[in-house]
């Protein structure tokens, strides 16, 4: 089974408006990610801009629409998209969501949290076991932001990820930005959780944006929006982290109001330094 290999370097998810400064003033960056549904279409603009910038940089692919958590069977169809995909591009990482995103024939566009039971693990291993027996490559988990929690659920989220990694062999992506949110919204500790996270199973890192609104109790509720720059907290949160594992393949999100080159420079330059103090460390 193919092994994750992206370097321990800033990357940045893809957007087609930087194609010509990432070519012309890339340095900042080791990687690229792209989400795999916006390349299952055939040829075009896309994917000439796609293989241009694989033959520079290594590549990450980040699914959002297989529905990993999802109580029915994963949608074969879709899963052969991805593995055609993968064997075009040979990627060196690939990775999905521990959440659900369809029922049926219904597509609901968002990736939605699961209950924490003994049933969703079996089924999310199942699951995990198929796509990468499909694949024939380490998929690779990424932690949840969650805006509830669910009473049924037993086991903590940091034991239920690292449970599933021991049973499938999968690797997990670590999105700092998700657990700063995640532990806002719920009241908890998001050092505590970083302390109790399975950090050797983790093969790559996200930093991303969010945003501050209020629920309709007028409780701060904060939200994933990858739109906006790594808050000074998550940026601490994920140097605590690095300062345990060593330098990690670390991608800058930026989904939502994308800013022009130099900002999305700036955010890969800013992670890089944080890399390089601690490549710094590792040499002494």
């Amino acid at each position: 089974m193919y092994r994750t290999s992206l370097p321990a370097t800033p990357g940045i998810g893809f957007k087609p408006q930087h194609f010509e400064a990432i070519l012309t003033d890339g340095h900042p960056i080791g990687f690229i990610e792209v989400h795999a549904e916006n390349y299952m279409g055939a040829g075009g603009a896309p994917h000439a801009m796609l293989s241009a910038l694989r033959e520079q940089y290594a590549l990450s692919v980040h699914g959002v629409g297989l529905s990993i958590g999802s109580a029915e069977p994963l949608d074969t169809a879709h899963l052969g998209r991805l593995k055609a995909l993968c064997e075009h591009y040979e990627p060196h990482s690939f990775s999905e969501h521990l959440a659900w995103s369809s029922h049926g024939e219904v597509f609901l566009n968002d990736l939605l949290p699961l209950p924490y039971t003994d049933e969703t693990l079996n089924r999310i291993v199942s699951h995990i076991d198929q796509v990468q027996d499909t694949l024939r490559r380490e998929m690779l988990l990424e932690n949840p932001s969650t805006y509830l929690q669910f009473a049924e659920s037993k086991i903590p989220e940091t034991e239920f990820l690292a449970e599933i990694a021991r049973r499938t062999g999968c690797g997990l992506l670590l999105d700092v930005n998700n657990v700063f949110v995640q532990a806002a919204n719920h009241g908890t500790s998001p050092d505590a959780y970083l302390a109790a996270f399975p950090l050797h199973r983790v093969r790559e890192i996200h930093l991303g944006g969010h945003d501050a609104q209020q629920d309709e109790t007028g409780a701060r509720l904060l939200i994933d929006s990858h739109g906006a720059a790594v808050a000074d907290p998550v940026w601490s949160l994920y140097e605590s982290v690095i300062a345990r594992t060593g330098p990690l393949p670390t991608l800058i999100e930026w989904d939502n109001d994308v800013p022009d080159w130099p900002v999305l420079a700036g955010e890969a330059r800013a992670a890089g330094a944080i890399l390089a103090r601690y490549r710094t460390r590792e040499a002494a």
